[in-house]
């Protein structure tokens, strides 16, 4: 099966869930047997939104400005940039010859192995500028397509080397003009386009090249560095250890993989840092500073540190986040109210939201963690600073999180105002959402509350930041034990290991069986629950035919009777896109059931349930509302969303399956999650924690891993990240206890 990072899960029933015994219910009971009687009224449907609604900026909209602005951030930064990223000191051998030839290009001499020498603090970056507030929600704006004679020319020359004509498109807006050109010049900047591999690439300069195509070529090298920095990427790092990154070359058939990375630093097409480790334990690289040996020094001490090598982009993000975080932990927040009128508020709080406004008074930067009974608590801080008379505001990771938030908020009392007090983070970034920004392009605000923080990847985290003025309040908050963002870096994990600013830990625990269940699994158990209301079953499986078969009965017929909660309002999640229990295939099924049609609409039909990816890693569950010359109508969360007909196959899949990242901030009445017998290599104890954790009133587990389920959750954490913020936070602000 292949994957998405998450599993998936086939059953039988059972009357109560005991997850340390998935297979020990009787063989043949029906999932309507197990999640019989009890039944609860439905809940209300959610609606599709007026024709005001349709006027509100759509969220891929949304998500577009934020990318533009991010881009327009890169660029000013390495506008601004004197000199390379700083990266450490004290280094000799292979690591200083690569840090040296960064050191030489950039200085426009040839490289030399030299020792490189403690660069100057990075410079203060400018405030964005302000944006444009968009003022219409028409369709989609697709990128500019790449013009048709550069796509003919590309074609001619894919032709030649034997590939497909179909990348035509996706190389000529990967290469930009000249994209025929590039290619006979490197054939291997294939690479740069999504899904090619670098033996596809190798074919392909093999026809092009003829005699001249060696595993050698520097070209080659330099290539399949930079292909695996993006794989690493898409996996969560923002760099590689030197030794990590030499290993894969040399798996790549690279003859000498060191110097294919320090080809790749000296033609600008990665970076090179050095970060000294102080953590027990942690790997490291030892050098000898040739200073003091050349001295004659013999009692030269030996400093563990790290050679990491990564792509500019997520350098610059990284370092622009630490600063950002460096600024806000070192600034005074501003005076807003006096310590006695915060204390008050905190006293009416009580309880751990007491603790987060204490500290939220005299800090700028606060984490707070806790599960979904912990957003009380952020709610009550909104309040309280709007009481205040702050500029608060919330923003959360999608639309679904933002209304779930919105409904704390009101249950909190927040003051009225003209506007509301939360918004998505694509939204507040880009201006469609929010208070929008000042005359000197920060955002409007005083506080600024971050929902789902373990979703921000560093590039998104750095704009928030970088938004923020002097004295603002930024408050990031989340539950760390669910899966990490989809983009590069663990931001939230990062800082809380870190330790440079108050950690407020909720006492609010997730209430019921499903909050005993999970809470459980947070802390490595897989525990027996009572489940007197069918809160949780369990419906064991013997293979991939009997799983999708009891997924559809579960969700067509047993959960609405048995539970009451509607097939609508039910949502399967699974651990991967591929495979016989993939979404693909429990998506064909359940449409077949619950919604036939022929597919008129490039496979959809009105009434679908839908996931749009507005971008990489951004999913908003939706349904579809009709199709037009302007392309395919979507309603996501009451907000109509238009995508373009040449965008519906690549942003646009069914959605009454999903996989837990792409579940990761939504919450539904009734969840299936399905567990077949190949989803046991990518089971984790994150993945079990986020898929159990959508459900707010029942859990089915179609389970077919036996006891893999429990050993995932006992013993497979997260998978490591290779980050540098906490080496990037160390020098610029002192450890808080």
């Amino acid at each position: 099966m292949s994957t998405e990072p998450e599993p998936a899960e086939d059953a039988e029933a059972t009357e109560v869930a005991e997850p340390r015994t998935p297979g020990a219910a009787a063989e043949g009971t029906a999932p309507e047997a197990a999640v019989a009687e009890g039944a609860t009224a439905p809940e209300p449907a959610t609606g599709e939104g007026d024709a005001e609604e349709a006027k509100k900026l759509s969220e891929a909209e949304a998500e577009l400005a934020a990318q533009r602005l991010e881009r327009e951030r890169i660029e000013r930064r390495k506008a601004e940039k004197q000199g390379p990223i700083p990266a450490g000191t004290k280094l000799s051998g292979k690591a200083a010859d690569l840090l040296a030839a960064v050191r030489a290009v950039e200085s426009g001499e040839k490289p030399v192995a030299a020792v490189f020498s403690e660069p100057e603090p990075a410079p203060r970056r400018t405030a964005p500028q302000p944006r444009q507030q968009p003022v219409s929600a028409g369709p989609v704006v697709a990128p500019a397509a790449p013009a048709p004679e550069n796509i003919e020319s590309v074609t001619r020359v894919l032709t030649e080397g034997g590939a497909p004509d179909a990348l035509a498109p996706q190389v000529a807006a990967a290469l930009g003009e000249g994209a025929d050109e590039q290619l006979r010049a490197d054939p291997w900047q294939l690479l740069r386009v999504a899904g090619v591999r670098p033996e596809q690439a190798d074919g392909f300069a093999r026809a092009l090249l003829g005699a001249e195509c060696a595993p050698d070529d520097e070209r080659r090298g330099r290539a399949v560095t930079v292909w695996l920095l993006e794989q690493a990427a898409l996996a969560g790092h923002t760099a590689l250890e030197m030794p990590a990154l030499t290993a894969a070359l040399a798996q790549r058939a690279v003859p000498d993989p060191d110097a294919a990375v320090q080809d790749t630093i000296a033609e600008g097409d990665a970076l090179v840092f050095q970060d000294a480790l102080d953590e027990p334990g942690a790997p490291a690289q030892r050098e000898r500073d040739p200073k003091a040996e050349a001295e004659g020094d013999d009692e030269v001490e030996e400093r563990p540190v790290r050679v990491l090598v990564g792509l500019e982009r997520y350098a610059l993000a990284e370092e622009s986040l630490a600063d950002g975080l460096a600024r806000l932990v070192n600034s005074v927040p501003k005076e807003d109210g006096s310590a006695a009128d915060w204390e008050q508020a905190a006293a009416a709080a009580g309880g751990s939201a007491a603790e987060l406004i204490r500290a939220v008074a005299g800090h700028g930067l606060v984490l707070h963690t806790g599960g979904e009974a912990s957003l009380a608590e952020p709610a009550l801080l909104l309040g309280a600073a709007r009481g205040l008379g702050l500029r608060a505001w919330a923003a959360a990771h999608g639309p679904v999180g933002r209304d779930r938030f919105a409904a704390q908020v009101a249950r909190a009392d927040v003051p009225e105002s003209d506007e509301p007090a939360v918004a998505t983070v694509a939204g507040l970034l880009s201006g469609a959402e929010g208070p929008g920004r000042d005359a000197d392009g920060a955002l409007d605000l005083d506080l600024l509350v971050v929902l789902d923080a373990p979703q921000l990847d560093v590039e998104t985290a750095a704009l928030l930041t970088e938004s923020l003025a002097d004295g603002a309040r930024l408050v990031l908050a989340g539950d760390p034990a669910v899966l990490w963002s989809v983009g590069p870096g663990r931001v939230f994990a990062d800082l809380l290991a870190a330790r440079i600013c108050p950690q407020i830990a909720s006492r609010r625990p997730d209430p019921g069986p499903l909050g005993e269940l999970v809470s459980g699994i947070g802390i490595g158990e897989l525990n027996q629950v009572e489940a007197p209301g069918k809160e949780v079953v369990i419906v064991p499986v013997r293979d991939a035919g009997e799983a999708v078969h009891r997924t559809v009965q579960l969700v067509a017929d047993s959960v609405p009777r048995a539970i009451g909660v509607p097939a609508e309002e039910t949502q399967v999640i699974t651990p991967g896109h591929g495979g016989a229990v993939g979404t693909r295939a429990l998506n064909v099924v359940l449409k077949e059931r619950l919604n036939p049609g022929p597919g008129r609409f490039g496979g959809f039909d009105p009434g679908d349930r839908i996931a749009y990816s507005p971008a990489p890693g951004r999913t908003l569950p939706g349904r579809v509302v009709k199709a037009d010359a302007d392309g395919l109508h979507l309603s996501c969360a009451g907000e109509a969303v238009v995508v373009p007909q040449d965008r519906v196959e690549q942003s646009v899949r069914h959605g009454w399956a999903l996989t837990a990242h792409q579940a990761v901030g939504s919450r539904w009445p009734a969840v299936v999650v399905v567990l077949p017998g190949d989803a046991v290599q990518v089971l984790s104890r994150p993945w079990v924690y986020t898929a159990f954790g959508r459900a707010d009133r029942h859990l089915s587990v179609v389970h077919g891993v036996d006891q893999a389920l429990a050993r995932a959750v006992a013993e497979i954490p997260a998978k490591p990240r290779t980050t540098r913020l906490p080496a990037l936070l160390a020098p610029q602000i002192p450890t808080a206890g």
